[in-house]
């Protein structure tokens, strides 16, 4: 490709909207551009990027038998109502009506059309376990799109589905797609974590993400260097507490004037105690009314754990209208003694001795509190959230690290929560009617290139990995009006194009430092830059984006070396 056809209108300024660096330098290096809110074009560079990501995907799913279909975009409402998410998936879901009055909706995902495929197509165990794949345009009405491609409201995804008829095999295929996913986030360059995680609105009971660690991401990642144990922050398992010692004399609770001392820190400064010897009450709303979560001052209460633990539909922090409905219970000074709730307690709390808790009276707290003697809790269970440098539960001497990490990746067994609600079943070995049991794997191809660029740059502009580059190699002449230089440079690009490798010949006007600029701001991972000095000496200089390392080489022999050079990069 020559610069002067290449469709790229790259900007010298970020737009001022854009809040993370894969954005500013997406539109700046003329990759992207916005029509609505979180919807964009993808313009050729862009693309070409894109379509490098899903080649990947498509060798690795091929390579372990997925194969390849295309779904409709706009899905009939039917198929929604029997799996019961029509109304349970909430505004994000766009729906559409067609001229007859038809309900439809643009599709974030497709279980269930792939269901209803494989449902009126396999009858048989003797057709199973079947895998099937797509690359396709997704959309969801994201309350606050942002981030460029990597949180739209359209956006290109790899997802795939697998049947199967019993557990044993879903296992096998939910490992061979694990591995799948590393091969694919490997080849992308990427440094990432295999994360357990909750499985959201895609429902199921078993489900991990691919996260790439980077300070943009909006997802806390818990991981132990020593084992390699990682989870979303979300589900990272604290170690159970040692048991405590046993009393030497029981201290009488106590009701205490704490006058305006409403935070943890405020009551622990007035009382003269550590964080960890108050025990925070937080309500919580579910369908079914109130609930309070205990945990130890020091922590916080993880909302995926305490709704996992009480086995709710839906888990929010209770907002003053609702706890006004309980004239027993005062904001600041809430206590779990003598309140009408279900309380929830964490493993710690049962550890502890001789805590604080409000008194459910103003400026009033409790001390003393026991907790076989003075609490009633429904149940005890892991529901705080993980700190960097807590011990972790899988191994001797690992601590957390918590980073900051980017989902490009989402792999899930569904089991029959699908199957069973459309009535997808096959005859088994006897003859007999059973579910069809799932799987359910996507990637985000525009969140992966995304991600590429939150972990490969610079503040001159992209460095991509080789595998996701759009060009291998740039031809940068000093001149390109001069013809020895335009000889030898057509020269270089014909050579290069004859091996394949995927060049762009910056054949423009413009200045050097412009060229170089825009080789450094696209990513460009190999430069060669031919000037008439050096060319006058029998050499061209090789820079390599990554490093900024530059070096001479002898023209042509050099040319020969370009493969070897790529595979080092």
């Amino acid at each position: 490709m020559h610069f002067s056809k290449l469709f790229l209108p790259t900007l010298k300024e970020s737009p001022a909207d854009a809040e993370v660096i894969s954005h500013k330098l997406m539109v700046r290096a003329g990759m992207i551009r916005q029509v609505a809110s979180g919807i964009y074009s993808i313009l050729p560079l862009g693309l070409r990027v894109l379509r490098k990501v899903e080649q990947i995907i498509r060798e690795e799913m091929n390579q372990i038998d997925g194969q390849e279909v295309f779904l409709p975009s706009i899905q009939p409402a039917e198929l929604w109502i029997e799996s019961k998410r029509w109304d349970f998936y909430g505004k994000e879901l766009l729906r559409i009506k067609d001229r007859h009055n038809r309900e439809f909706c643009y599709g974030p995902t497709h279980e269930e059309v792939i269901t209803d495929i494989v449902r009126k197509e396999v009858k048989s165990y003797r057709q199973l376990p079947i895998l099937l794949y797509q690359i396709q345009t997704k959309f969801r009405d994201e309350v606050r799109p942002r981030f460029g491609i990597m949180r739209g409201r359209e956006f290109m995804m790899k997802d795939a589905y697998s049947f199967h008829a019993d557990e044993e095999d879903t296992q096998y295929t939910y490992k061979k797609m694990a591995q799948a996913y590393t091969n694919i986030f490997k080849k992308c360059g990427l440094d990432f974590k295999q994360v357990q995680a909750d499985s959201g609105t895609i429902g199921g009971n078993f489900s991990h993400e691919f996260a790439v660690l980077a300070d943009s991401g909006e997802d806390d990642i818990g991981f132990c260097e020593s084992c390699g144990y990682a989870s979303n922050l979300e589900l990272a398992e604290s170690k159970p507490p040692a048991p405590p010692a046993p009393l030497a004399t029981s201290e009488d609770i106590k009701e205490v004037e704490t006058p305006g001392q409403k935070s943890v820190e405020a009551v622990a400064s007035f009382l003269n105690i550590p964080t960890r010897q108050i025990v925070k009450t937080i309500l919580f709303e579910n369908e079914n009314g109130l609930v309070a979560g205990l945990v130890r001052g020091d922590h916080e209460i993880n909302l995926v754990k305490l709704k996992n633990l009480i086995g709710c539909e839906w888990l929010e922090p209770a907002e003053e209208k609702a706890i006004s409905k309980h004239p027993e219970l005062h904001c600041g000074y809430i206590g779990p003694i003598g309140i009408d709730l279900p309380v929830y307690a964490d493993c710690e709390i049962s550890t502890l001795q001789s805590f604080v808790t409000g008194a459910n009276k103003p400026s009033t707290h409790f001390t003393g509190v026991q907790v076989e003697r003075d609490l009633k809790i429904k149940k005890f269970s892991d529901i705080r959230t993980v700190k960097t440098n807590d011990p972790c539960p899988h191994c001797e001497d690992g601590r957390y690290q918590v980073k900051r990490g980017i989902e490009v990746g989402h792999i899930f067994i569904l089991g029959t929560k699908y199957s069973s609600a459309m009535k997808a079943v096959y005859l088994d070995q006897e003859g007999k009617e059973k579910a069809l049991i799932m799987g359910c794997y996507g990637i985000g191809v525009g969140r992966t290139a995304a991600a590429a660029i939150e972990q490969n740059h610079d503040d001159r502009g992209i460095i991509w990995p080789i595998n996701l580059a759009p060009f291998k190699v740039v031809i940068i002449p000093v001149n390109y009006s001069n013809e020895d230089l335009k000889v030898v440079c057509d020269n270089i690009y014909d050579q290069l194009q004859k091996t394949g490798i995927e060049t762009l010949l910056d054949n423009r006007s413009d200045r050097l430092g412009a060229k170089l600029k825009d080789a450094d701001l696209i990513g460009i991972p190999l430069q060669i830059i031919v000037g008439a000095k050096n060319l006058s000496a029998g050499q061209v200089e090789l820079k390599i984006r990554k490093t900024n390392e530059s070096r001479l080489h002898p023209y042509p022999k050099f040319i020969n070396d370009i493969p070897n050079v790529l595979k080092e990069l």
